[in-house]
């Protein structure tokens, strides 16, 4: 069966309706020949509309049209075709507040809504960090014909610190960015943007709210836990470890040893 996907905040809403309802040929300047849109050539299977919620309130009309009657009207065409097309749309925005303040149409909102499943930022899944930035790692790796490529072990750390506002855009950027970066088969912390290798202030305070690493042995989520401590520990003290480790209450060798052991140890000049 057919799947197909849109970015609705792509292009204009004149451009949108012609890739997804199709047009005749003559109906605009430049349309030379007729264009099959992709609610036809979903037909049966799927259309997956991404980030629907930049849409304007004009089009909005146009596609509670189409799922409502299960018809599309190609611009220029005199006659409309049916449709057959489950759809799936995805938004970073909060509908139901944009609903309230009348950007969105309720009507169109409840008739995509009938089954909706909220993916909470990267920075409230922590168990998801390290496994995607594997996958991305090891798609990087291929793309780029070094198979060996691994992180070094100072990288999770980093990693589990970091906030992503940009989520899993951002994680994928600054993978990449390292790889490029990195000469050897190893992707080192150093390789990371200042925003990733320092961090931001803060994070083990809403570690609580988190969700912990499920995966792994009890050590090692242990550490992830720790490492993320002591980091914003540090950090809050611009890496004075005199003063971290007595907040920590801890000797300063002590928590020397558990800096280099998390591989945290440098990172303040690197």
């Amino acid at each position: 069966r057919a799947f197909v996907m849109e970015n609705c905040a792509a292009m204009s809403d004149t451009l949108l309706e012609s890739e997804l309802f199709g047009h005749k040929r003559g109906a605009f300047t430049g349309a030379f020949e007729d264009h099959v849109g992709l609610f036809q050539r979903a037909d049966g299977g799927t259309i997956f509309l991404d980030e629907i919620g930049d849409t304007s309130p004009a089009f909005q009309v146009k596609l509670l049209r189409v799922l409502q009657e299960g018809e599309v009207r190609p611009v220029g065409a005199s006659r409309a075709v049916l449709v057959n097309v489950r759809v799936i749309a995805a938004t970073h925005r909060n509908l139901d507040q944009d609903v309230r303040c009348g950007r969105f149409r309720e009507d169109l909102y409840y008739r995509i809504a009938s089954l909706t499943l909220h993916v909470p930022p990267l920075r409230e899944r922590s168990a998801d960090i390290l496994p995607i930035a594997h996958m991305l790692l090891a798609r990087a790796a291929q793309e780029l014909g070094r198979p060996q490529l691994r992180f070094a072990k100072d990288v999770p750390a980093n990693l589990l610190a970091h906030s992503w506002p940009g989520n899993i855009r951002e994680l994928k950027n600054e993978i990449y960015r390292a790889v490029a970066l990195s000469d050897g088969e190893t992707v080192s912390a150093t390789s990371f943007s200042p925003g990733v290798l320092y961090g931001q202030p803060g994070k083990a305070a809403a570690l609580q709210g988190s969700g912990l690493a499920q995966t792994g042995s009890l050590q090692e989520r242990l550490d992830a836990v720790e490492a993320v401590i002591l980091r914003e520990t540090m950090l809050r003290h611009r890496w004075n470890k005199t003063h971290a480790a007595q907040e920590l209450g801890l000797s300063r060798v002590g928590l020397r040893q558990k800096l280099a052991r998390l591989g945290l140890e440098g990172q303040a000049h690197g």
